[in-house]
């Protein structure tokens, strides 16, 4: 299944220079493993050492934040979307 694929412009030099883009996958595991996958950059900036999500990213897999989700073995459907959003801090 098609998934539209979004990343803030501070991370384009990570997906080589786009920030949206499609992406072919079953579930929305799936789907995280080939953006890690096609872009292996993102991944130091998106999770820890541990695999874990990083406390300054959101990603929302359409209206849902992933740390919202007990399981990421959601089959996607047509129009669903990835957006990868950073916390940034300033004064």
């Amino acid at each position: 299944m098609r998934l539209e694929v979004s990343v803030p412009s501070l991370l384009r030099d990570c997906t080589g220079g786009q920030v949206s883009f499609p992406l072919e996958a079953a579930t929305l595991r799936e789907a995280l493993g080939a953006l890690l996958a096609a872009y292996p950059l993102l991944r130091r900036h998106l999770f820890t050492e541990q695999g874990q999500l990083r406390k300054h990213v959101l990603i929302y897999y359409n209206e849902d934040s992933l740390a919202w989700l007990d399981d990421w073995n959601i089959p996607l459907q047509e129009g669903d979307r990835l957006q990868v959003l950073q916390a940034v801090s300033g004064g």
